[in-house]
């Protein structure tokens, strides 16, 4: 087993850290699930795939953005994976943007776990990194995604197409100083 990697972020119920080497099963398991990858273009990821995302992260990820990346989701109860989200890096339309990202597995859906996910990581992402925004890029038929980025308090902000998939892309600014 691994030693204990640093917490990146903490809420009520989950802990967000580093992935470890023993995190493949889990995440193939929640990258396998059809019904979790709905709204993925490309769908389930193969055992090679997740191995090869899973090394990414071990590796650091984007070395242009250290700060960034995705992060192991553990339910602290349980001690249990049972997700993956983080902060990501893009391009979108000529701009740089950060998307907060979260996907849990089913066995822990309609518990509001993504909705403290998404609030935690736009906490992060203003009082730590010190974004002026952040986005989510969400399938318009994925209403669970919707209501979770909406109560982060994200809004749409318009439709686009993103790595030649139909996305709605919603948006919070950074509060002003003093707000």
């Amino acid at each position: 087993m691994s030693p204990r990697p640093a917490v990146i972020l903490e809420t009520g119920r989950l802990i967000l850290r580093p992935f470890l080497p023993e995190d493949l099963g889990p995440l193939f398991a929640l990258y396998d699930d059809p019904e979790v990858r709905r709204y993925f273009p490309g769908g389930t990821l193969t055992y090679e795939q997740t191995q090869e995302e899973l090394d990414w992260f071990l590796q650091g990820g984007d070395p242009d953005h250290p700060r960034l990346g995705l992060w192991a989701t553990i339910h602290k109860e349980s001690g249990r994976f049972i997700g993956r989200c983080g902060l990501i890096p893009w391009a979108i339309e000529g701009r740089d943007e950060v998307e907060i990202a979260y996907l849990l597995d089913r066995a822990h859906w309609r518990q509001g776990l993504g909705a403290e996910i998404a609030q935690a990581l736009v906490h992060h992402g203003f009082e730590a990194l010190r974004l002026p925004r952040l986005i989510a890029l969400i399938d318009p038929a994925n209403r669970a995604s919707i209501a979770t980025a909406e109560k982060a308090g994200l809004r749409l902000e318009r439709h686009i197409e993103h790595e030649g998939s139909a996305c709605a892309l919603y948006a919070i600014r950074a509060p002003s100083p003093g707000s």
